[in-house]
């Protein structure tokens, strides 16, 4: 039933075997090899301190980057601005977004500190164009000459602004590209050949997002062989100049879930160009990328070096990177590979250019370990000893050293003594140390590695040098830096580790650590051969169990007969039997549940805490993680890759909560808690919402969505199995009818819901009908929107709505289902995105390969087909194709163009993307149809422009807000989940007031502010006044409202690197409030007042004849004005037929506050989860400077 793998040999087995080695381990066997005489160590010694004193004698002269680095650091601001203002402002075509992204990089940063520092007259050209613009853009007071000249200078002056700094970016590009064009850089190239040097040449371009963009690169390719080949005129591989190729802009799917395309479609391409080189006799290298791709690109080795009809062929090349734990174990393999076919291979050994990112996608991933080093100085050993590695082979590789640390180069001239390989630099970078290398200095070859592109394409790679050279641990910064004194730049990086004592960078915790106490859920890296062999093994064997379940109650109860479950994405598949529960006798469970209050709550909450914890670990071991992902793979259609975060959400939810239950030591539960889920997330939303409730000491009775019950099964039956007892627990099975019967049970004291707004507002009514005043928390729908600017990284773009809009066939409430993109880029933009969903597999989730599954069930389905005929009928639509869906309920993933927000009237839930165009004026009123249509859950932008993403969050009514990254799986405690208005009641998902709402407390539990709350002081004074004249004393209340005050606060949450999550809250613009006594009254007013909430009150309030000294906080209105409030503060018991009443009021649940007893303001305010990924100019420049 399931399959992924495929065997492999001893030497690709010890590749696998080291993907996240231990690093010490590692860096220990690593230095073990390598052993030199005090007479090498001498002449490394005394060539590395020549090289260093020529560079800085040469600085002067040194052209482009090591001068623009040492000058722009990048722990600067204005490092961080130029980078990426040379990234957006050569990719934005309105000038109207180019003047906004200036204005909005420059006028903050420091540029005049620059001018005349440097000796190179590149850095200071770049220095005045920025001093020109930032101060033109900078804001100066309006009473000054200053203001008068700069607004005469803005109004005629911005395309000036806008040359001056595109004049000062393209001279950046110059520096990294050899020319516009394969031809152009050829013959740039000429001067440099003279001097010895050689060139392999890098076609620039992103990773190809469609089959069109692949197609270019390739063409690009090709061309370029024909042209460098024609150059050589025969010179040979080594003589000549080369090409190197990026296999991930050759095919747009170059990933180990897609092997059989990737050797059936890419490798062909691969074979052609190297038929063409070996036509031409030059080198081709395949180029180094992410790490997940390196045992993939292994295999096209194994195939390509294999392959007779390039047979002696001396031009095959690979990279390989020294800061991968595998590199050694790559390099034993591909020498074994050389000499099994009578090969000589060029293997190009680097140091690794995607270090922050991989960095960021362990802990992202929930990894056990790196696959790279933390420190530099241990990817500086494991360069030595791969080069001593590659050195021994001279029969089957020829080695080509890829450095600019002259330590390391000299340590390589004396360990390749007598030795046939080469070196490389990197164009714009390397050349001054190099100069004294090349020709008949050391009598060395050096090989140019020289990117050749459009100053568009050019950005990417800039970015990535820049970051890995301006960190200020690197090399190229430090070797310009009379400050590090040669001593120190001369030092072996075996002196500088202490072989007793080698430890990881603790700035960089281990990807299970990330937040202190709090393990990171355990993930399963898809790309791992032997992870992919056990899972293979563990989810066949749970496959193989026979399902054959009922409710889990204290008593045994009655049943109806079972039936048959199937799986959604073969109907021929039964994954068991269900038997549901009779409705009638729910009663009798919730009375098991109400007398087992007592003996739960005296579980002190260190001890419910434990037992949520050994759950979670329960859930981590690698078997039962196996067969939860099977039931959720076949039970509700999860793709593997949302099967591993379905359980891994579980596990977060678990250890969150029951760190809060210990720290907030909750002992005052509600009571009993029917918990009632859905079926997108069967285990996450359901282990969410039920251990939730028993952490705050709450009984629970849970039903899950009818259609995944078996999970939800094994869920409870684990937590019985923890500790948690059966009369405390009880999951029953069944259908509306049972939900209902549960809900209309009086004596239970709240409610956890998850799922349609409707059938949230019909329980809301229900409760309402009882005295008391039970507690309901709903999360429902979202009409989710992302707003594009013409800032925006296309190719990021693109990835992000992908998996924001089509990721679990849609089916996610915070799924995006409105994209708005800036008229000025949208058609190339359309265009790429739905090239992108050509290339989406929609099949059987059971494939490592599918990237959609199937909708739930029928229903689901002929919902979702309606809409889409419908549609159909008047717009323009792009749709994917299912492959093999005949037997299960697939929608197929759709984009349609709609001409306004109008003709989208409900919430659509599946894998349906509704694009809309906006002009950059109209900004204001896509915001506005957003919020009009009610939902507030997520909500998207992409932007580079700071401004921009300030105006659209402040405006926006959204409880979870994502920059520049996609819109969907937040993580429990670092970006809680929920929102308010029609998609919900708060408070959010695995944030802080979770537990405290299933608990009974007067008071909330205010968390530690990074930021404090904005208060209205004037306002107060006004309630103040008029208090004081009525003879009631507020000193104590609105002591204790400044304390707790949290409108507009900020707490930042501890989350992955490169990326920022903060949590803030809103107070509410204005709430009801009823009648009660003029001093309970006015105590709610002064603390609404204080965070700038009005209150709405009838004409008969006892405070409406105070509505003129009380303006600003209340306002006197008609009851039907009053009702358009969501938020209802009920100053004295409200009858049983007026919250009827108000429940059934159209649009979003009202929330009623009792403040009978007191009045606590954090109860209203709207909480807002924001995620901002700082890594989207292109790197993470912070993480880089601990390397």
């Amino acid at each position: 039933m399931f399959h992924f793998t495929h065997a492999q040999s001893p030497l690709k087995d010890a590749i696998t075997a080291a993907y996240r080695l231990d690093e010490a381990v590692a860096v220990r066997n690593l230095a073990s090899t390598l052993d030199f005489t005090q007479a090498q160590k001498d002449s490394i010694h005394s060539l590395a301190r020549s090289l260093i004193t020529q560079v800085r004698a040469d600085r002067s002269k040194s052209s482009g980057v090591d001068a623009l680095m040492h000058e722009f650091s990048l722990s600067s601001e204005e490092g961080i601005a130029l980078m990426c203002l040379a990234e957006a402002l050569l990719r934005i075509p309105d000038n109207a977004t180019r003047d906004k992204l200036i204005r909005d990089k420059l006028a903050d940063g420091d540029w005049r500190r620059h001018v005349g520092n440097s000796p190179s007259m590149f850095v200071n050209a770049a220095a005045w164009g920025l001093v020109l613009t930032g101060k033109l853009t900078a804001d100066v007071s309006d009473d000054s000459m200053g203001s008068a000249l700069t607004r005469v200078l803005q109004k005629g002056g911005e395309p000036f602004i806008r040359g001056g700094v595109n004049y000062a970016m393209k001279l950046l590009g110059k520096q990294f590209v050899t020319g516009q064009t394969i031809e152009e850089a050829l013959g740039n190239g000429k001067e440099r050949e003279r001097l010895g040097y050689r060139f392999s040449f890098d076609m620039l371009g992103e990773a190809a997002m469609t089959q069109a963009d692949a197609d270019r690169y390739f063409n690009d390719y090709v061309s370029a062989i024909h042209a460098i080949g024609k150059d050589a005129k025969g010179r040979g591989v080594y003589d000549g100049n080369g090409i190197s190729v990026k296999l991930s802009a050759i095919h747009p799917r170059y990933f180990r879930s897609q092997h059989a395309r990737v050797m059936s479609e890419l490798l062909p391409k691969l074979k052609a160009l190297f038929l063409l080189a070996k036509e031409y006799d030059i080198g081709l290298n395949i180029d180094a990328e992410e790490a997940h791709r390196l045992e993939l690109s292994l295999e096209l080795m194994e195939a390509l070096v294999s392959d007779p009809d390039l047979a002696g062929f001396r031009g095959i090349g690979f990279v390989v990177q020294a800061y991968q734990k595998r590199c050694p174990f790559v390099i034993d393999y591909l020498i074994d590979l050389a000499r099994r076919n009578g090969q000589k291979l060029m293997i190009r050994l680097v140091k690794g250019a995607y270090w922050d990112s991989e960095i960021k996608w362990a802990q992202v991933d929930g990894m056990d370990g790196y696959p790279v080093y933390t420190r530099k100085v241990h990817t500086d050993v494991s360069y030595l000893a791969c080069a001593k590695k590659l050195l021994s082979a001279q029969d089957a590789i020829f080695p080509q050293f890829a450095t600019h640390n002259a330590q390391t180069l000299a340590t390589i001239y004396e360990m390749g003594k007598e030795l046939d390989f080469e070196f490389q630099c990197l164009h714009g970078m390397g050349e001054t140390l190099y100069d004294q290398v090349v020709g008949d200095k050391l009598g060395r070859r050096v090989r140019i590695y020289a990117p050749v592109g459009t100053h568009k394409t050019l950005l990417a790679y800039l970015v990535r040098r820049l970051l890995e050279n301006g960190a200020n641990s690197s090399f190229v910064n430090r070797i310009v830096d009379e400050k590090v004194s040669i001593d120190e730049l001369v030092i072996s990086p075996l002196d500088e580790i202490d072989m007793g004592n080698i430890t990881p960078n603790p700035l960089t915790p281990n990807p299970r650590h990330i937040y202190g106490e709090r393990k990171n859920s355990w993930g399963m890296d898809l790309s791992n051969e032997h992870v992919l062999a056990q899972l293979q093994d563990d989810m066949e064997m749970a496959s193989g169990i026979d399902f054959n379940v009922s409710s889990l109650t204290y008593h045994d109860v009655v049943h109806t007969p079972a039936f048959a479950v199937r799986n959604p994405a073969n109907h021929t598949d039964v994954v068991g039997q269900v038997a549901f529960i009779d409705p009638n006798v729910v009663s009798d469970v919730i009375g098991v549940a109400i007398n087992a209050q007592r003996s739960w709550q005296n579980v002190s909450p260190k001890q419910r805490a434990d037992m949520i914890r050994t759950f979670a670990d329960l859930m981590e071991e690698p078997r039962r993680m196996a067969l939860l992902m099977m039931v959720a793979v076949r039970e509700a259609g999860k793709t593997l890759l949302n099967a591993i975060a379905e359980v891994r959400e579980a596990v977060d939810f678990c250890r969150y909560y029951a760190d809060e239950c210990e720290r907030l030591n909750l002992s005052t539960p509600l009571g009993t808690v029917v918990a009632i889920s859905p079926w997108n997330f069967p285990l996450a939303i359901f282990v969410g919402e039920v251990v939730s409730a028993l952490c705050a000491g709450n009984t629970v009775v849970a039903k899950p969505a009818e259609q995944t019950s078996i999970i939800a099964h094994l869920a409870v039956s684990w937590l019985h199995e923890v500790g948690i007892p059966a009369n405390v627990l009880q999951l029953v099975l069944g259908a509306g009818d049972v939900g209902g019967a549960l809900t209309a049970d009086e004596r239970i004291d709240g409610v956890i819901f998850t799922g349609s707004t409707d059938v949230a507002k019909r329980i809301n009514t229900l409760l309402a009908k009882r005295s008391d005043n039970p507690v309901l928390i709903a999360e429902t729908g979202g009409m989710n929107a992302m707003i594009v600017d013409s800032t925006a990284l296309p190719e990021q773009v693109c990835a992000d709505v992908l998996a924001s809009a089509f990721d679990s066939a849609g089916q996610r409430c915070s799924a995006l289902r409105i994209l708005c993109i800036q008229e000025d880029i949208a058609e190339p933009m359309i265009e790429m995105i739905k090239g992108a969903m050509d290339e989406l597999v929609v099949s059987d989730p059971r494939l490592l390969s599918t990237d959609v599954g199937p909708v739930i069930d029928s229903e689901a389905q002929a919902n979702l087909l309606d809409h889409i005929n419908t549609l159909k009928q008047t717009n323009d639509y792009h749709e994917v194709r299912v492959t093999d869906g005949e037997e299960g309920t697939f929608v197929a993933p759709i984009l349609f163009e709609l001409k306004d927000l109008s003709q989208l009237k409900k919430e659509v839930f599946g894998p349906v993307l509704h694009v809309v165009r906006y002009q950059a004026h109209e900004l204001d009123d896509v915001i506005d149809s957003i919020n009009k249509k009610g939902y507030a859950l997520t909500h998207g932008v992409h932007s580079r422009i700071d401004g921009t993403i300030e105006h659209i969050t402040s405006r926006i009514q959204a409880g979870n807000v994502y920059i520049n990254r996609n819109i969907v799986g937040a993580v429990v405690g670092v970006q809680p989940f929920g929102g308010h208005g029609l998609s919900g009641t708060g408070p959010k998902a695995g944030g802080c007031f979770y537990l405290q709402r299933l608990s009974r407390l007067d008071r909330w539990d205010i968390p530690t502010l990074d930021k404090s709350a904005t208060t209205y002081e004037n306002i107060v004074a006004r309630v103040m006044d008029v208090a004081q004249s009525v003879g009631v004393n507020l000193d104590g209340t609105i002591k204790h409202a400044y304390q707790t005050a949290l409108n507009h606060a900020q707490t930042t949450l501890q989350g992955p690197t490169g990326e920022t999550n903060t949590l803030s809250w809103r107070a509410p613009h204005s709430v009801a409030l009823t009648n009660g006594a003029l001093d309970k009254a006015l105590a709610s007013l002064v603390v609404l007042a204080l965070n700038g909430t009005k209150a709405h009150i009838t004409p008969e309030h006892e405070l409406a004849s105070y509505a003129n000294e009380l303006s600003g906080v209340l306002e006197v209105m008609e009851q039907e004005n009053v009702d358009k409030n969501t938020i209802i503060v009920a100053l004295s018991e409200l009858a049983v037929h007026e919250k009827v009443r108000l429940s059934e009021l159209d649009g979003a649940i009202r929330r009623v506050i009792d403040a009978t007893d007191n009045f606590d303001m954090a109860r209203l305010y709207h909480e807002i989860s924001q995620s901002y990924n700082t890594t989207a100019a292109g790197g993470n420049a912070s993480l880089m400077a601990s390397a």
